[in-house]
């Protein structure tokens, strides 16, 4: 795709974040994940991030970032896959020169590595990046890389191919000055942590749609909370959110990192060999997961 039609498509209904399968020794299992990926691609989102934040992109090698993404795309259908890309200049550039190269049609660039740095320094990568690839290139504002609004418009007009911004700071006064400055520039992704809890105050703020981490297991239900939500149905809103992601949300707190723990174990419950997290994550107890299965049993669509 070029970069208008990847952002067309990033703003044309809900997107999701397949997690990453491995086997017992923790390889990637292409076959798992390739059915997976089949699967969630008949429920309606028109994009499907592979080898993002949900599908353990801190915990893979450079190396298999593009095994990953190739494999999506070979699964895919007609839905197009944007890649996750990430840590330093020089070895995001090579992530994204790579899935380039085996067919994805955009990025997700993710916050670099460990250290603070300055707007310029945010600048300087995220321009580096972009101009290293032909595809579209979305940024991530999130923990040690909030871009701020005129950083960002300064990117636009240095980068063509920026077409997207996911907003993961929670801070809707800052986004919504970037949406306003910004204006159709650009395609504004929710991205906080199960991302529907936020999803009406991102609304508000100019964002048309958002990542839903729980697509992965209860894609028809998450689709159902999305198009209520673009409806202004605040009661069909109400009941998922008191019914299905209270609940989760108070399981996914239990424990760091369980924000994708739990959706892992939400798509082995539904069928799926995902395999486990690699560490430093670690899975749910036999407990938990007996609590996410009622959860699910609870909210059938």
């Amino acid at each position: 795709m070029t970069p208008n039609e990847i952002k067309a498509a990033l703003g044309s209904g809900l997107l999701s974040f397949p997690v990453t399968h491995f086997d017992g020794n923790g390889a990637f299992q292409q076959d798992s994940y390739q059915k997976h990926i089949d699967w969630l691609a008949g429920f309606d989102a028109p994009v499907l991030f592979a080898a993002g934040g949900t599908g353990e992109f801190f915990s893979l090698t450079p190396s298999e970032i593009p095994t990953i993404v190739q494999a999506a795309k070979e699964s895919a259908g007609k839905t197009a896959i944007v890649s996750g890309c990430g840590y330093g200049t020089e070895m995001a550039v090579e992530i994204a020169q790579s899935v380039q190269k085996v067919g994805a049609d955009g990025i997700l660039l993710l916050p670099h590595y460990l250290i603070d740095a300055p707007q310029e320094g945010l600048f300087e990568h995220v321009k580096k990046v972009c101009q290293s690839v032909d595809f579209g290139v979305m940024v991530y504002n999130r923990d040690n890389a909030v871009l701020q609004p005129d950083t960002l418009a300064r990117l636009c007009d240095e980068c063509p191919n920026l077409i997207g911004f996911k907003d993961g700071t929670g801070d809707i006064g800052l986004v919504r000055q970037i949406t306003a400055k910004m204006g159709d520039r650009l395609m504004y992704l929710g991205g906080m942590p199960t991302a529907e809890l936020f999803a009406e105050a991102y609304l508000g703020a100019g964002f048309t749609t958002y990542s839903s981490a729980v697509f992965n297991f209860v894609p028809a239900l998450a689709n159902k909370f999305y198009n209520a939500l673009r409806a202004g149905d605040r009661a069909t809103c109400e009941e998922i959110l008191k019914g299905f992601f209270y609940p989760f949300m108070d399981l996914r707190s239990r424990r760091k990192g369980y924000a994708v723990s739990a959706i892992k174990a939400g798509v082995r419950l539904v069928g799926f060999d995902a395999g486990t997290v690699r560490s430093p994550l670690s899975d749910l107890t036999p407990e938990e997961e007996q609590i996410l299965q009622q959860i699910i049993d609870a909210n059938p669509v």
